[in-house]
């Protein structure tokens, strides 16, 4: 992963943990109603992939229990996973693209009421990504993947020569020879994996996302009713299909990019066909950026006017993220796919504790603050989540209280510790195990293995019915003091 030049180590350092009485006082657990919903706590668990689904998308006791886990610890909102529209291929991650998987999601829901005492609400992220593959053997690549064209046979002066040698040439020739023969994106495909972009319309499915995206979107958002969801939010964040829309590098001249008001189009045609299917009685919001973090990349004024389109179209909340993207990636290995959070994109959206003078803790606070200024200028009340290394009772208390946003998202923190939110409301703030942003868990993400925590994953091995990896080194969730029955 990326990381500053500075190279300066922070450290968690919370300030005083509330007494019952304070934490009943404080706006974090004042309860809060947003659309057709009440909300316990103003505590936000923002969606996780845990890698523990079907190699096919359907849910398994692992995502039972993964769940449960967190809804122990009543927080106000757990947004499950990114959970993919369209059934393509996606490892281990959850899908909605076919009734098929609705009877496993409707057990997280279960899960979760039943295990937060009906104290947490639970959301669904859905999600559409386009394709991309695997950095390949440059052999591999040559002799299978490059689609030879006469621009090649051009440039390499063999104009009469079949594909298998110009194949042959092109694989024998240095590198600072194939950048005068290869485009662009061949040399990408060759050097990080072939990557599909929303501006490859040359593809007819590429082309056609425009209209076929919110018919497969408005289906799987009826597929989340169904299951008994409470509500959806659509990921508009980072380097996924919706976003991709959304950015200034979308130079679509179809009418769905290039302006804003034009790239801002398929995600709200996202969003109204979504609304028409779950109707207006029913939780619908988005997560998107604050700012990309890469060159020529949408600002912070981008996300200002989007905000605006979501809140006056009727979207239920916002949460905001920022950077995560593609475009700057670190190069991945032979093999192994780029991660979108290995860039200084990247670690805008997951600091570590090795940082800058800034520090990895809030670092989309004033960019959050903005946006939620914007909107109540313009009369607008849609509530805002805020997120990013916030993992302590008094900040979190004073970004509700100065106005920086509604909700207080903490993802990284809640994994180190599920029971946060119940540990703080009952005065035992004190027992809190404080994430150290040593970004353990976002390598085992990267590497698609299930995630867990540095904090918890190695205490007692032994213990009787726990659940471990594969090969035995680590333990799946932490210890809970509650004894529910076990997942079957």
């Amino acid at each position: 992963m990326w990381r500053p030049a500075q190279r300066l180590r922070w450290n968690t350092e919370p300030g005083s943990w509330p007494s019952p009485e304070q934490a009943k006082d404080s706006l974090l657990f004042t309860p809060l109603r947003v659309g057709s919903l009440s909300f316990s706590s103003r505590i936000w668990v923002p969606a996780m992939v845990p890698w523990r689904a079907s190699i096919d998308g359907f849910v398994t006791p692992e995502n039972l229990e993964w769940y449960r886990r967190f809804a122990e610890g009543a927080p106000g909102v757990i947004v499950i996973e990114a959970t993919g529209v369209r059934d393509v291929s996606s490892g281990a991650l959850l899908r909605i693209s076919d009734d098929k998987y609705i009877y496993g999601l409707s057990k997280i829901v279960e899960e979760v009421n039943r295990a937060s005492g009906g104290r947490t609400r639970v959301f669904i992220q859905l999600i559409d990504f386009l394709a991309i593959k695997r950095r390949p053997e440059p052999s591999d690549f040559f002799s299978r993947f490059l689609v030879i064209t006469d621009r090649h046979r051009e440039n390499l002066n063999l104009l009469h020569a079949d594909d298998a040698k110009v194949r042959e040439l092109l694989a024998s020739l240095p590198k600072q020879d194939l950048v005068q023969v290869l485009t662009p994106r061949e040399l990408e495909s060759l050097d990080m994996g072939y990557r599909e972009r929303v501006t490859d319309i040359n593809l007819p499915h590429i082309k056609e996302l425009p209209q076929k995206l919110p018919a497969l979107f408005a289906r799987a958002a009826a597929r989340a009713k169904e299951a008994g969801f409470d509500g959806i939010e659509l990921h508009c964040a980072h380097a996924y299909t919706l976003a991709s829309f959304l950015s200034q590098l979308n130079t679509r001249e179809d009418g769905w990019g290039g302006s804003r008001e034009n790239r801002v189009r398929l995600p709200l045609e996202v969003y109204h066909a979504v609304r028409q299917q779950v109707g207006m009685d029913y939780v619908v919001g988005c997560r998107f950026l604050t700012e990309e973090i890469i060159t020529g990349s949408s600002t912070q004024h981008d996300a200002e006017f989007f905000a605006l389109q979501f809140a006056q179209a009727g979207m239920d909340f916002l949460s905001l993220s920022r950077g995560g993207k593609f475009e700057d990636a670190l190069q991945p290995k032979v093999k192994q796919a780029a991660y979108p959070y290995t860039g200084p994109s990247g670690y805008e959206c997951m600091p570590q504790y090795i940082s800058d003078e800034t520090g990895p803790f809030g670092r989309n606070v004033r960019s959050t603050n903005d946006i939620r200024r914007v909107l109540r200028a313009s009369g607008l009340c849609t509530p805002v989540v805020v997120a990013g290394g916030i993992y302590d009772f008094s900040t979190a208390e004073s970004l509700l209280k100065t106005g920086v946003a509604d909700f207080v998202g903490m993802a990284r923190q809640s994994l180190a510790d599920p029971d946060w939110a119940e540990k703080v409301r009952t005065g035992r703030g004190s027992q809190v195990r404080l994430c150290r942003y040593t970004n353990y868990c976002e390598a085992l993400d990267a590497r698609h293995e299930m995630v867990t925590c540095e904090l918890w994953d190695r205490e007692n091995l032994n213990e009787p019915g726990i659940t471990k990896t594969g090969d035995g080194k680590r333990r799946l969730i932490p210890e809970s003091d509650k004894k529910l029955p076990a997942i079957k």
